[in-house]
């Protein structure tokens, strides 16, 4: 029987908002941010989705998120994970600097490169390019997530742009240098009808993006 797997970006942050690099700083939503994750809750809604579990990170713009969708859709009671493995990418020595400044600072060209290579790190020691979230979040989802999926659960998962951008590339089969481009918007979910396949892969059989405005 084919499940549902809902992926959704947290509502806009305070540093979203400041334009700053935030990582795994651990920053609250803004008003706007509240409003993209309730009307992402009463889209889901009144598409009439259920869930057995949800998954999100250990940062509470996206724990926050998650809560207002479970408000939204009735489920407070939703059995929830929250892991690390789901965090944003981590940005080094970047966290807390405002983009244009860093701009500034390394020049444009460097910027663009830790933002948007697959695997080039900003500096710092903690840094992490998207194929290095992808090596913690891939792991967590094969062994916490795809069971689920397997066995026909419908999965809601709040977290960021670039830990959801690792579960596209390999729900979507998308190579690492294409998936950085994936511009995901804040508090829209994406809903992926999914069934196991012969292979032990998760099929997809559709997908929408429940799109809204603020």
């Amino acid at each position: 029987m084919p499940g549902v797997l809902v992926l959704t970006r947290h509502g806009e942050s305070e540093w979203n908002k400041k334009n700053l690099f935030t990582g795994w700083v651990d920053v609250e939503l803004t008003d706007k941010g509240r409003d993209e994750a309730k009307l992402g809750g009463e889209r889901l809604k009144k598409a009439g989705y259920k869930f057995d579990l949800a998954y999100t990170s250990d940062l509470k713009r996206a724990q926050n998120t998650l809560k207002i969708i479970q408000e939204e859709i009735g489920q407070t009671d939703l059995p929830v994970k929250e892991d690390q493995a789901l965090n944003e990418r981590h940005y080094g020595d970047l966290q807390g600097l405002n983009k244009d400044d860093a701009r500034k600072k390394w020049g444009e060209d460097q910027v663009h490169i830790w933002r948007r290579s697959y695997d080039v790190p900003p500096p710092g020691d903690k840094a992490e390019s998207l194929e290095l979230t992808a090596k913690r979040v891939l792991p967590y989802y094969e062994a916490e997530i795809k069971p689920q999926l397997a066995a026909g659960k419908n999965i809601l998962i709040a977290a960021h742009g670039n830990s959801l951008r690792a579960l596209i590339m390999d729900l979507e089969k998308i190579p690492g240098e294409e998936i950085v481009g994936l511009e995901l918007a804040t508090g829209v979910p994406i809903v992926y009808e999914v069934e196991p396949a012969h292979d032990g892969s998760i099929k997809i059989l559709s997908k929408k993006i429940l799109k809204q405005d603020v």
